[in-house]
């Protein structure tokens, strides 16, 4: 053992220890909370699917967005975000954040992050699209993930944080109350933790990252398969706002068969004036948005989707070559090496780029304290919904909001063991693979999920195309569920089973939120519904897993967001 306090039941298979709180993931957001949980003398377990390095905190290059600047306040970004939230950000959630955030980001300082200075010693401020102020903070020039990742990496081993590497988490333990007991889990590799086991605590964190595995083609790494929405939908937490899926403006363009993760081109390179163009040149988000290259994300995505569609093209361009080959190799290194690697010269040509999908604005429906539907279930970063981005994040708030709602968590955790509400829980067992509505599925059917996502509920979408994501999804579903009735066969335990499994879910419910919002808004675009109508949607879609597997669908209007009571009959879809 590593961590005074955590005891070990058996050894493997069917291993368990047993701590105060598991953190699933180790980005920012679980990092952090981490830290604090055990800064606050909690017993404190990190999993991690991969490496402590791995995750999505790593490949952010753009930076963290707080009002640091001279002439800055938290009012003029919070006016910010809720501009580019399109009426669905949850304002108590952002001023939490814009409020907290630069004494988050000292924190994070303090603790080993060295963002880039100035000639006077002050952090370096840029500026990103929807931003009116220069206020994101960035670390070796466009690597500001990789150095937050490292310093809480090393904080984390400085201090004998335990923590078990590897390790897919598959179910939420519960106790005869439904209240959180840990979670079960498959690590893989060498060691006493190997095989299925399980960690039981009354106070789970999960910091799981994204789902952009969901599509053909995005920004997020391989291990990005939506495991903390699934988790959390099995476990009976309701998720909202998963319609919002922001496709990152431009991404290096590789080719129309491009599969997998793709290289990002930060929003960053056009704060510092970099010109999206056409194949002819011109500069056609100019008389757009009055922002033109810098207006929020959600608006340069379909600016350039319609200029592609314009003009029968499969890409657009971001022209920075003014910028000479001393600004790229001191501010942009890292996508200068990426570009250079897939045989592109920023400095000489422009950088064909496209659309793809980055961010999932929604995911489990938090309060301001990071508590989910189920009580002991806390979420921060990006698996959350803490109602901070509504219909669309505003750049670089995303590392910032895993600052905040991760301290948020730890604080609330230590406040009810110093109430004497943090104790042991029994866990009453959870349904296994191969037992009545819960077939794995096998791996390669990750590759038809995310063929069925890209062409029915991708950047554009409509009526038609949805239903039809909708049909074929349902359909692997039924399949899956047949099979393992009628033969008792369902796909052998495994990470990539375990993924595809889990990547179904969170396509069913991302499909059924889309399908029914019936207006363009923020990063969900319909083609049969442009418009957006405040009258009939500035309401979130809440969605949750029935016991059989069905999904219940519901609104809930702005002022009852965070998680409180169902104010709608549920549709089952």
């Amino acid at each position: 053992m590593t961590s005074t306090g955590i005891r070990l039941h058996a050894p493997a298979p069917g291993w368990a220890i047993s701590a105060d709180v598991v953190v699933v993931g180790s980005g920012v957001a679980g990092l952090t909370a981490a830290l604090r949980c055990q800064a606050a003398g909690l017993t404190t377990v990190v999993v991690t699917k991969a490496r402590l390095d791995d995750g999505s905190t790593r490949w952010a290059q753009g930076g963290i967005a707080a009002a640091l600047g001279e002439g800055d306040t938290p009012e003029q970004h919070l006016q910010d975000t809720l501009v580019a939230g399109v009426g669905l950000c949850d304002e108590e959630a952002v001023r939490i954040l814009v409020t907290e955030g630069p004494d988050a980001v000292r924190r994070l300082i303090s603790t080993g992050a060295h963002f880039d200075t100035d000639d006077e010693g002050d952090i370096h401020l840029t500026r990103e699209g929807g931003h009116h102020r220069r206020r994101i903070a960035h670390a070796g020039g466009d690597a500001t993930g990789a150095e937050v990742s490292r310093a809480l990496v090393a904080a984390v081993r400085a201090r004998g944080l335990h923590t078990i590497e590897n390790a897919l988490v598959l179910d939420l333990l519960t106790d005869a109350d439904g209240r959180t007991a840990g979670v079960t889990l498959h690590v893989m590799g060498e060691g006493q933790h190997d095989g299925v086991g399980a960690v039981h605590a009354p106070a789970v964190v999960l910091a799981t990252g994204g789902m952009g595995q969901v599509y053909s083609a995005t920004t997020n790494p391989s291990v990005s398969t939506g495991d903390g929405v699934a988790l959390a939908l099995r476990a009976g937490a309701e998720i909202s706002d998963l319609e919002f899926v922001q496709f990152h403006p431009t991404v290096l363009f590789l080719g129309a068969d491009a599969e997998g993760q793709q290289p990002l081109v930060s929003e960053a390179v056009r704060g510092e004036g970099a010109h999206l163009v056409d194949g002819d040149g011109v500069r056609f988000m100019v008389g757009r948005h009055e922002l033109a290259e810098l207006a929020p994300r959600d608006i340069v995505a379909k600016g350039i989707l319609r200029r592609m569609l314009e003009r029968d093209a499969e890409h657009m361009y971001l022209d920075a070559r003014h910028f000479g080959a001393r600004m790229w190799e001191q501010r942009f290194p890292t996508i200068l090496a990426a570009c250079r690697a897939n045989g592109i010269d920023p400095v000489t040509e422009p950088i064909p780029i496209a659309p793809a999908a980055h961010y999932a604005s929604g995911g489990v429906r938090t309060d301001a304290h990071g508590r989910t539907t189920v009580p002991g279930l806390y979420a921060c970063g990006e698996v959350a919904c803490t109602g901070v981005h509504g219909a669309n994040r505003l750049a670089s708030n995303s590392l910032l909001e895993g600052l905040v709602y991760a301290e948020r968590i730890a604080a609330d955790i230590a406040a009810e063991r110093a109430a004497g509400g943090l104790h042991a829980r029994v866990p009453v067992p959870v349904p296994q693979p191969g037992q009545p509505d819960h077939p794995l599925l096998a791996a390669e059917t990750r590759f038809a999920i995310q063929r069925i996502m890209t062409e029915g509920a991708g950047v554009l979408r409509s009526e038609e195309s949805l239903a039809r994501a909708a049909g074929e999804l349902q359909r692997l579903h039924t399949e899956a569920r047949q099979a393992l009735e009628e033969n008792g066969k369902t796909a052998e335990p495994g990470v990539d089973t375990w993924e595809a499994t889990n990547l179904l879910c969170v396509a069913r419910a991302l499909v059924a939120a889309a399908r029914l919002r019936e207006e363009t808004r923020g990063c969900h675009w319909r083609e049969d519904r442009a418009d957006r109508d405040d009258t009939h949607w500035r309401r979130h879609i809440v969605v949750r897993l029935n016991p059989d597997r069905s999904l219940a669908v519901r609104t809930t209007d702005t002022a009852d967001f965070p998680p409180t009571r169902q104010t709608q009959r549920p549709q089952e879809q």
